[in-house]
């Protein structure tokens, strides 16, 4: 149980999402510490959503329309909100000593940016309930739990933070920057894509 858990969400992890695109975009934009953060966010988000697994909370939320649509529309709304901010950013392409200097965010900006992208994703949502309902169950041991917790959660951290380290080594980050506003504009248009997809389906 605790193998499939673990594949199921590793390969959730890797598959393309609004976490990815999010760690991409400020890890580039900003700096690796940033993106390390942000990663932190992630893990923080997939507390909550364990906990409220473990409470029974996501099947209240699943059998009610309303507060399901409360999160899926929020979550949207948010994913629009951070795609259009990236999209309209005035970012030009100039020398990496200035772009560290005015381009910089407090790390708990990162931290709240990463955990609001994790908890209002409606499949995220989705993912947890279906995976601890059909894979885990309602009477699974606690001290399984608490094991599946913290894969769950280190995993996520340490998968984004692989994701920063890498796109801030010093001839990938250098090669990103020379495509900083172009990329600021891909990244925006994908979270806006993702955010619109998830109020039309």
């Amino acid at each position: 149980m605790i193998a499939t858990v673990t594949i199921a969400h590793l390969i959730a992890l890797i598959s393309p999402g609004p976490d990815f695109i999010v760690a991409c975009r400020n890890s580039i934009q900003y700096s690796r510490k940033i993106g390390l953060w942000t990663a932190v966010g992630f893990g923080i988000g997939v507390c909550f959503h364990i906990s409220y697994v473990f409470f029974g909370l996501s099947w209240v939320v699943s059998k009610s329309d309303t507060l399901f649509n409360v999160v899926k529309y929020l979550g949207s709304v948010y994913l629009i909100y951070l795609g259009a901010s990236s999209l309209f950013s005035q970012n030009s392409k100039i020398n990496l000593a200035r772009h560290q200097s005015s381009q910089k965010i407090k790390w708990f900006i990162a931290v709240k940016m990463g955990l609001l992208t994790n908890l209002m994703n409606p499949k995220a949502t989705l993912f947890f309930l279906s995976l601890f309902t059909i894979v885990v169950g309602p009477n699974v041991n606690p001290t399984v739990f608490g094991i599946l917790a913290f894969i769950l959660v280190s995993s996520t951290i340490f998968w984004f933070s692989l994701v920063a380290f890498f796109l801030t080594h010093e001839k990938i980050h250098h090669l990103f920057m020379g495509y900083q506003k172009e990329l600021n504009s891909f990244f925006g248009v994908i979270l806006m894509v993702i955010g619109i997809r998830i109020i039309l389906f």
